[in-house]
């Protein structure tokens, strides 16, 4: 009898803390693999479709060059020239304006696709924004974002007039919303939170090469129909969706707090470095502790953020931060065709100068502290865009490098916001969080093509703008907690019992 009363004492005393989601999960995913890094770079590789979709419109429905065909004399605007006198350099359907006539149409006309396609992203964060946090899960969120994307932008090509293509790229935008966050939010819950900074940074370097590829397959197309330019981006997102319906993993994260918990070890044992059938036991319990959470309705993890008063505090201080970004970050590339340079070569420029700040973030996100970096970095943004108004049009290769060093400064800010909002929210409500700061981006981006089209003619008198608003926006990060070292809390109730702790310390 005494040995059997022996046998049945625990092996650990009771007074022991029990680890936690994030502390368990850290073992099994805390090394980084193989197969993390194909699964990091394969959820990864969305953001090059995301690239393509958001900057296509710069090509797509760009104003073309066009020349006399009688005596213009100083006349520099075709709207002042009678019909017959003047014709496109190129073909009429290489570009919206031309085809449907829109070079004398109102400035609301001309920003329409491109503010339908933000409204969209809105609409889309509004509608699809918990459903990665509750029912669909990352993986299906990711797939349904990519796929209802790709297939807007393939009947986009079958547009007749303006109305429709503004319809369609409304439904991509749709579409896009998610994405980004999906795709960010579960590349780096795969992986410990060491690698955490690096593997977010792979999105952005594939960003890169999707806003890389549009001015190559645009200069490919450039004596063909725009409609080109969309078959070329779409088909391959199309089919991209494929490799995430087989291959992409779902977060063992996600499906531990959700109560999956089979599938959570399924996972686990594709992507570990152990075996980890020995703590089968210790992952259902982490079950029973998170199933109270499971229970979210589709607007309850948005409702919840609301609730918290730390949580509503770091919502807002964020969301005013993106919208700032947001502007500038999707603005200034619709700019480029107010600047008197190649539209070719302007892009390309633009495109290249997000790879300084992806090497930033890739090489010393561990080491920088996100409160002074995103503050840093928006600070340098505006400065520079207020220098273009500045300075006068005899610094015009001076003018295009400040508007360079200020647009990768925006791309080092929004990365590093990025990855700072996953740090700042817990599981349950991460990609919701990540949703909602998605939708101050594209509020941002919303007003872009609006102020680009009041700046044609203007110089360089929407840059003004750009910087005036990052520059205050980027004040709120001080709001802020830092985040930098931290842990991931899986609940609301860890995230606040950590903020308290560090109040009061």
């Amino acid at each position: 009898m005494h040995m059997a009363d022996s046998s049945s004492t625990p092996l650990l005393p009771k007074h022991l803390p029990v680890p936690s989601l994030d502390e368990t999960l850290e073992r099994y995913i805390g090394d980084f693999r193989w197969a993390q890094l194909f699964q990091a770079f394969l959820v990864s590789f969305a953001w090059v479709f995301d690239g393509q979709q958001t900057f296509i419109s710069i090509f797509t429905e760009a104003e073309p060059s066009w020349h006399c065909t009688e005596l213009c004399g100083s006349v520099s605007d075709v709207c002042q020239l009678p019909k017959g006198s003047w014709a496109w350099d190129r073909a009429a359907d290489t570009s919206i304006v031309s085809e449907w006539n829109l070079e004398c149409a109102g400035h609301f006309s001309k920003s329409l696709p491109a503010s339908s396609f933000f409204i969209g992203s809105m609409v889309g964060g509004l509608v699809l924004a918990t459903l990665a946090d509750t029912s669909l899960g990352r993986k299906n969120m990711l797939l349904v974002s990519c796929l209802l994307m790709s297939a807007a932008g393939t009947f986009t090509i079958f547009s007749p007039n303006l109305w429709i293509y503004s319809g369609l790229r409304f439904v991509s935008g749709i579409g896009r919303a998610p994405l980004v966050a999906c795709a960010l939010v579960l590349s780096t819950e795969l992986v410990g939170k060491r690698w955490r900074g690096q593997v977010g940074v792979i999105g952005f370097f594939f960003s890169t090469l999707g806003f890389l590829s549009l001015p190559v397959i645009a200069y490919l197309n450039r004596d063909s129909s725009w409609r080109y330019v969309y078959l070329w981006t779409s088909i391959p997102a199309l089919l991209y969706c494929f490799l995430v319906l087989f291959f992409v993993l779902e977060s063992p994260r996600w499906l531990m707090v959700r109560g999956r918990k089979e599938e959570a070890v399924a996972t686990l044992k594709s992507i570990g470095t152990v075996n980890i059938n020995s703590s089968f036991s210790d992952l259902m319990a982490f079950e029973k502790e998170e199933e109270i959470s499971t229970n979210l309705n589709l607007f309850s993890a948005i409702s919840i953020l609301l609730e918290k008063r730390w949580a509503m505090q770091r919502l807002s201080a964020v969301m005013t931060v993106g919208f700032g970004v947001g502007m500038v970050y999707y603005g200034m590339p619709l700019a480029l065709g107010n600047l008197s340079f190649n539209l070719y070569w302007n892009v390309t420029f633009n495109a290249l100068s997000e790879l300084p700040s992806a090497l930033i973030a890739l090489f010393f996100i561990e080491r920088l502290n996100r409160k002074s970096s995103v503050l840093s970095f928006t600070m340098i943004s505006g400065v520079c865009s207020i220098v273009c108004v500045v300075i006068g049009e005899e610094w015009r290769t001076v003018k295009i490098g400040l508007e360079l060093v200020s647009f990768c400064s925006t791309c080092s800010a929004f990365q590093i916001l990025l990855i700072y909002n996953i740090e700042l929210f817990p599981t349950t409500v991460r990609n919701s969080a990540m949703a909602l700061l998605r939708q101050a981006l594209a509020l941002g981006a919303v007003l872009c093509p609006v102020i680009v089209e009041r700046g044609r003619g203007s110089g360089y008198l929407s840059y003004g703008v750009f910087g005036v608003v990052t520059i205050i926006c980027g004040l709120f990060v001080g709001c802020l907690p830092e985040t930098k070292g931290g842990r991931l809390c899986d609940t609301m109730e860890e995230e606040e019992n950590k903020h308290r702790a560090g109040s009061s310390a």
